[in-house]
């Protein structure tokens, strides 16, 4: 293949132009963290040169519907920062470019909007027309994915369900396979409740839902070991034990990978036709503007996507 054919052609969306994500994809590409990969940014360019700017080289696409001043956010603003996430993904899945880094967005402001996505992950399930996406975190070596996402924590254990849990697994599988190269990966299943239930005593969501899913995952060739304690299987998969870990609700989950990694980790989501990376944080409406916002995780997001969309052009397969 050509050379201009092996560079990775990688979409980025500048999130809520209120918050700190213009500021660090600015940041970073002015840092050259793209090297010779392809890039376009989609998004509130205004915001985008009160940050910084970007290198010339850097292809653009516009969307603003409303003037937002950084650390102020307005609900106005909120369909260009969905129609820019929407048109990036559409550009994914039509070829032009080969992956795709997602800038914070925040669920209060879209929410108020009118936009009932929890999250970029059912965004993008919905632009793709697929049925699960999985959230998963990487960091320092440790793979984290989530059960459920963004809900009240009071309703997890009605969110779980064997069927569920057991297509979660199986994306992870697949995708842990596909995109990172694990040819059988090894997946360590967290319970839900303080010692994974201590046997029914602090509840039985491990012996009713979770376990018979561990068991149905293994019938189906998926590596996926548990019910285990989550205060002690984050540390055997950082030792090694295990290739990812499956949490059953999203501080259960992200705390610990957040504590081993934090502002290096990258989101990627599993389950998709693209390839999609974002950062590891919020929009922190506090700092923003103020020239304190650390675009680390941002340029670990943007050097996966650039990995992964090049393992993919390598190998002639599409994500």
């Amino acid at each position: 293949m050509s050379a201009a054919a092996l560079t990775p052609r990688i979409g980025i969306t500048l999130g809520d132009p209120a918050g700190i994500g213009p500021e660090v994809v600015s940041q970073a590409l002015r840092a050259g963290a793209h090297g010779s990969a392809c890039v376009r940014v989609y998004g509130d360019l205004d915001a985008l040169e009160r940050a910084g700017g970007l290198p010339a080289s850097v292809a653009r696409k516009s969307f603003a519907s409303a003037q937002v001043a950084a650390g102020k956010p307005n609900a106005e603003a909120a369909h260009g920062v969905i129609e820019a996430i929407r048109c990036a993904a559409r550009d994914c899945l039509a070829g032009e470019i080969d992956a795709m880094v997602t800038a914070p967005i925040s669920k209060q402001v879209i929410a108020q909007a009118g936009y009932a996505y929890p999250g970029h992950t059912e965004l993008l399930a919905e632009a793709a027309q697929v049925p699960r996406a999985v959230m998963l975190l990487v960091g320092r070596g440790l793979r984290v994915g989530l059960a459920t996402i963004h809900c009240p924590l009071r309703e997890v254990p009605e969110r779980l369900s064997q069927p569920e849990l057991v297509e979660v697994m199986a994306v992870m599988h697949c995708d842990l396979a596909r995109l990172f190269a694990i040819p059988r990966p090894r997946i360590g299943v967290c319970g839900l409740n303080p010692h994974a239930g201590e046997g029914g005593r602090f509840g039985d969501e491990e012996a009713r839902i979770i376990r018979p899913a561990v068991e149905l995952a293994c019938a189906r060739g998926i590596d996926a070991r548990g019910p285990f304690a989550a205060d002690s299987l984050f540390h055997r998969a950082v030792v090694g034990e295990f290739d990812a870990v499956l949490g059953m609700y999203h501080d259960q989950a992200l705390g610990p990978l957040k504590v081993h990694a934090f502002g290096r980790a990258v989101n990627v989501t599993l389950g998709l036709p693209l390839i999609r990376t974002s950062v590891d944080h919020g929009t922190a409406f506090d700092i923003a503007g103020q020239g304190r916002a650390d675009s680390g995780s941002m340029l670990e997001a943007l050097q996966l996507a650039i990995e992964l969309a090049g393992r993919r052009t390598e190998g002639g397969n599409q994500a």
